[in-house]
C-alpha cells in the first residue's frame, strides 16, 4: 500500500468517519479507531477534543495539510471582514488541488496534489505545478492534452460517488473547469458534516 493510500485510510479510521465518502473506506466495516484499544475510545469527548477533531477532519479532508499551512489559511480568513468559518471553507476550496479534485479530473484529493505537482494542469493556459495555488473567479483550469488519457483521469470522470458542485463549470469532453465563484459551507458537497465554527473556537483558545 502506498504512503498516500495508507494516509487517507488512517485519517478515516482516526476520525471514525468516512470523510471522503469512498466505498473502500475501512470505516464502512469498522467505525472505531485504529490500534488494539480503538474500540475503547468512545468516552465523552471534552470541548477541546471536539474542537481539535473538527480541525483535524477539515485539515485531513484537503489532503492532510500541515498545521503551518492550515493555520496560515485560517489567519487569512480571520483577517477578512465576514464570517470566518465561511471564508475558511472558501479559501480551502480555491486551492488548485481542491479544484482539480472537485472537477473530477482525479479520483482523490491526494491524487490531485500529485497530479498538479507533476505538471499535468494549466490555469488560464499556463502550466501551474503548485497544489496550493489559489484560483480566482473566472479562472479556467484544464488538464494538459497529453495527460488526458492517464488511467487516473479516465477513472475519476466515471466515479458515481461524487457530483461536481455548481461553483464550477466543467466540460469533461475538453477536460476544462471554470471557477465560477468562491463557495460557502452549504455549497460544498462534503460527505460528512464539517464544523468550521469549532475550528474557530479551537484557535481562539490555543
Amino acid at each position: 500500500m502506498t504512503k498516500r493510500t495508507a494516509a487517507k485510510y488512517k485519517i478515516d479510521r482516526r476520525m471514525g468517519e468516512n470523510i471522503w465518502g469512498r466505498d473502500k473506506s475501512p470505516v464502512n466495516r469498522r467505525e472505531y479507531g485504529p490500534g488494539q484499544h480503538g474500540q475503547r475510545r468512545k468516552g465523552k469527548m471534552s470541548d477541546y477534543g471536539t474542537q481539535l477533531r473538527a480541525k483535524q477532519k477539515l485539515k485531513g479532508y484537503y489532503g492532510d495539510l500541515t498545521e503551518k499551512q492550515f493555520r496560515r489559511i485560517f489567519a487569512e480568513a480571520e483577517r477578512v471582514r465576514g464570517d470566518t468559518g465561511e471564508l475558511l471553507i472558501g479559501l480551502l476550496e480555491r486551492r488548485l488541488d481542491a479544484v482539480v479534485y472537485r472537477a473530477k479530473f482525479v479520483p482523490t484529493v491526494f491524487a490531485a496534489r500529485q497530479f498538479v505537482n507533476h505538471g499535468h494542469v494549466k490555469v488560464n493556459g499556463k502550466r501551474v505545478n503548485i497544489p496550493s495555488y489559489r484560483v480566482k473567479e473566472g479562472d479556467v483550469i484544464e488538464v494538459r492534452e497529453k495527460s488526458r488519457q492517464l488511467a487516473s483521469v479516465l477513472e475519476a470522470a466515471q466515479l458515481p460517488e461524487r457530483d461536481v458542485p455548481d461553483y464550477l463549470e466543467v466540460d469533461h469532453s475538453k477536460m476544462t473547469a471554470t471557477f465560477v465563484r468562491q463557495p460557502g459551507l452549504a455549497d460544498v458537497p462534503y460527505p460528512v458534516q464539517m464544523e468550521p465554527h469549532l475550528v474557530i473556537e479551537y484557535y481562539a483558545q490555543n
